[in-house]
């Protein structure tokens, strides 16, 4: 290779493909806030709430909560259209160390514990094609007990194939982010395409005179609520933890905002566009529910009847609907339905994910590696240090478990970066706003409390109290680790 052709092709792979148009922008964003959740935690809610109102509720109100953050992180994404998304957004608005916390976080807990939770509910679901794929199959186990709560650290079969999940997708994106979007956008058609079946069949065929007169005959629209008052409104709060979990990573595109076509126009919408189909198909879903299947139930029950949503076999629900229309048959077919859709979930995670560590590399607080980009043009470094972290973290809980270490970081990040956008008007209100949040300051300060509020109710709930806690000693272990890694050193490089 003569030194011109070096020189053009190191030039070549030292700046981000920009391969993303909206449509891949927008399926980043269906595609990874649809995985396992939808089809899975409405059994934990139903539980909780007892009602098959406050269930819609509960759902309703976690869209509402998902698209004020959209309208508000469009604003940010358009003004700062890089690689690293809200690590870019809270360094420029609150500082380098609350960007950092924020990539820390996301490193140690809330990126690399969704992608685990996802991962060993894809393993979950291939246990219902394939029954050695079980998580009572232990080739090795220890449990860890902490306040109440046990981990069960260890490798099952279930692991092992949710391990295989993570690390195939990261090849893939090893490969190229043409390769990666391409991915991403055939399973998100997929699976938005299979959930949308799902909601019209049980809508259509799939309907019972039973589990429509248990669910909204005679008052039965909210039987079983507990009392109002302050502990439901704490019950309430805790509840939201599996709806927001499965209605989360809807950034992700900003993350990748340098490998978006157009990204001050494009970026904005995708966020919008793609929160509003979500929380549009996931109230219909759970409608669907409801017509299919009684709410209330009892573990025992010999039929899918009589397990109700509450008692699916374990949690699964989506499948037991498809059980209830199709027989045992409709059980495998939604099983393999769901096993795509966590596939297209972590392949947007693992994708985005991996450019928030090589923003915070570039800017000198990762690892140096992390910041430099592969002859693929995709941050190679930054996607192994990811997948290693990530299988740790399958070896280390259930699905409902990850997911409860995880929602309350983000939370407490996504309240931050939206007071960031107030901060911003402030400090920079003549820098270039190619969007403008609908409905500032309203809109993004319903937003803020709406995130708080939940994010303190899951401190103060007894099911919930261990892991927020342990998330919140998680973001503060940040500190130090950020003085120990720029100590006798200039603050970091931005911009």
């Amino acid at each position: 290779m003569s030194d011109s052709s070096a020189a053009h092709d190191s030039h070549k792979h030292s700046e981000f493909v920009k391969a993303l148009t909206l449509t891949d922008a927008t399926m980043l964003v269906v595609g990874s806030m649809i995985g396992s959740g939808i089809f899975i935690v409405s059994a934990d809610i139903s539980r909780t709430l007892g009602s098959p109102g406050w269930l819609l509720i509960a759902w309703v109100l976690t869209g509402v909560i998902t698209v004020l953050g959209a309208l508000a992180f469009g604003e940010l994404a358009a003004m700062y259209p890089r690689a690293g998304g809200m690590y870019v957004f809270l360094r420029e608005s609150m500082g380098p160390l609350m960007g950092f916390l924020y990539g820390w976080t996301l490193f140690i807990v809330i990126q690399t514990g969704t992608i685990a939770a996802v991962a060993v509910a894809f393993g979950k679901f291939l246990g219902v094609l394939f029954p050695a794929v079980t998580a009572d199959r232990w080739l090795m186990a220890v449990d860890i007990r902490t306040g109440g709560t046990t981990l069960e650290f260890g490798l099952s079969w279930q692991r092992v194939v949710a391990l295989i999940s993570i690390w195939v997708l990261t090849w893939v994106n090893l490969r190229g982010v043409k390769e990666g979007k391409w991915v991403q956008t055939t399973l998100t058609f997929v699976k938005t395409a299979t959930l949308i079946a799902l909601i019209l069949l049980g809508l259509t065929i799939g309907r019972s005179a039973e589990a429509i007169a248990a669910n909204f005959g005679n008052g039965n629209l909210f039987a079983g609520t507990p009392d109002i008052g302050a502990l439901f409104v704490v019950t309430f709060g805790s509840a939201l933890v599996g709806s927001l979990f499965s209605s989360d990573s809807w950034h992700a595109p900003t993350f990748a905002a340098a490998e978006v076509q157009d990204p001050a126009r494009n970026l904005p919408r995708a966020l919008l566009n793609g929160t509003l189909l979500v929380t549009v198909l996931y109230a219909l879903a759970n409608v669907s529910y409801l017509v299919v299947l009684p709410l209330h139930g009892t573990a025992d029950g010999a039929t899918i009847l009589e397990r109700g949503i509450s008692f699916a076999t374990q949690d699964r629900v989506g499948t037991a609907v498809m059980e209830s229309i199709f027989g045992p048959s409709g059980a495998l077919i939604m099983a393999g339905a769901i096993v795509i859709s966590t596939l297209g979930c972590n392949n947007g995670l693992i994708l985005s994910g991996a450019r928030v560590y090589y923003a915070m590399a570039r800017d000198g607080s990762f690892f140096a590696r992390a910041g430099v980009l592969s002859e693929h043009g995709v941050p190679a470094y930054s996607l192994v240090m990811q997948s290693v972290w990530t299988s740790l973290l399958c070896l280390t809980g259930t699905y409902n478990q990850l997911l409860d270490y995880v929602i309350f970081a983000a939370l407490v990040f996504y309240a931050l970066t939206t007071v960031g956008l107030f901060v911003l008007r402030v400090k920079r209100p003549d820098e270039p706003r190619p969007y403008r949040a609908v409905g500032y300051p309203v809109l993004p300060a319903l937003y803020v409390l709406a995130a708080t509020g939940v994010a303190v109710t899951l401190l103060v709930a007894a099911k919930t109290r261990v892991q927020s806690l342990t998330g919140l000693l998680i973001v503060l272990l940040g500190i130090p680790v950020y003085l120990w890694w720029h100590r006798g050193a200039r603050a970091p490089r931005v911009g």
